[in-house]
């Protein structure tokens, strides 16, 4: 108990000392600036588009649940999830950190690990095959020279710039997709390297299951993908939604800049956002800032919309982190109390 207090203190102070350190980056005199400059109507549509964004999320985690047949209502998962992201931002990694704390609470709120480490893995899985299948979508039209009109104004085109993302793209799809076929069709040559690995732990007791549990986790996948081909369906869909949802955000805080961008600048900008969100820097904080200015200088657009981009977009994390932030409090909180309950029955 007292190990899990002191670990429950050290995530809140490493928390909350990079999230004070996230916060002094911001341009805060832009972000003021940019808060004053819109209406109410720009507010709720801003803050609403953001919310079906993580309600979507939130639902395609919980249809993955259900596919598992492991069901949990959706306002836990949605807080489980803004906690993890919360968590996520503030880590020096590209997107990653709180996942850990959810395969925790997920187990500390009755599924078990394998259902749990399952769950999550589905989760993020979809996550990452669609932001990358989007990014390198995005690339290639880049390249394709698609809504280019860089030949009627005399500006160089910067296409040519996005042909050194195109292979690390690839790369990694190509490995998502062989993780999921090496899971779906040959679990057993997982389990001989696992049992490799684990030779010299035989006689522990919960490593000498290993295989047990591997097998099991790779059951109740194939399982779930033979009987719930419509949910899986129903989870891609909302991926692509939520993905729509994001670019209606950019284009939206755009509009708030007063920027109206053609497609190929629109691709160029949101390209340049995406891959500096990959660097290890806690929420992107300098390498967003840096894309966002580049991508603005090469397109001849005003250094002034670039930095209100920059700020509103800012906001709009320091409002999703403090959410997390709060989301985490409630989550250990609630993990707690029913570990305590447990423990006195």
């Amino acid at each position: 108990m007292q190990r899990a207090k002191l670990f429950t203190l050290l995530v809140w102070l490493v928390a909350l000392s990079l999230g004070a350190w996230t916060l002094a980056q911001l341009p805060l005199a832009e972000i003021s600036n940019s808060i004053s400059s819109l209406s109410t109507m720009q507010w709720i549509c801003w803050l609403g588009l953001n919310g079906m964004i993580i309600l979507v999320l939130g639902l395609r985690w919980q249809i993955l649940n259900i596919a598992l047949s492991a069901p949990i209502r959706l306002l836990k998962l949605l807080a489980i999830r803004q906690a993890g992201q919360a968590v996520s931002f503030i880590t020096p990694g590209p997107q990653f950190g709180g996942e850990p704390l959810q395969v925790y609470w997920l187990y500390k709120y009755g599924l078990p690990l394998r259902k749990s480490l399952l769950s999550l893995g589905m989760d993020r899985f979809f996550e990452l095959w669609i932001n990358f299948s989007v990014l390198l979508l995005a690339v290639l039209l880049l390249l394709a020279g698609i809504g280019d009109n860089s030949g009627n104004n005399n500006t160089a085109s910067p296409i040519g710039d996005w042909q050194t993302a195109l292979v690390p793209l690839l790369i990694f799809l190509g490995l998502m997709f062989s993780l999921a076929w090496i899971l779906i069709k040959q679990p057993q040559w997982i389990n001989n390297r696992l049992e490799r690995i684990a030779a010299r732990w035989q006689h522990n007791h919960r490593l000498s299951n290993i295989n047990q549990h591997w097998q099991s986790l790779g059951d109740d996948l194939r399982i779930a993908l033979r009987t719930q081909k419509p949910r899986f369906l129903l989870v891609i869909l909302l991926s692509l939604l939520g993905w729509a949802g994001l670019l209606g955000e950019l284009h939206l805080i755009l509009h708030f800049v007063g920027i109206d961008a053609d497609l190929n600048s629109f691709l160029i900008i949101l390209v340049a956002m995406r891959m500096a969100l990959l660097l290890p820097m806690p929420g992107g904080v300098g390498t967003l800032e840096a894309s966002v200015l580049w991508s603005f200088h090469t397109l001849n657009l005003p250094a002034s919309a670039a930095l209100g981009l920059i700020a509103l977009m800012r906001v709009r994390d320091a409002i999703v982190l403090i959410i997390g932030l709060a989301c985490l409090r409630a989550s250990n909180s609630s993990t707690n109390a029913q570990t305590k309950a447990i423990a006195e029955s």
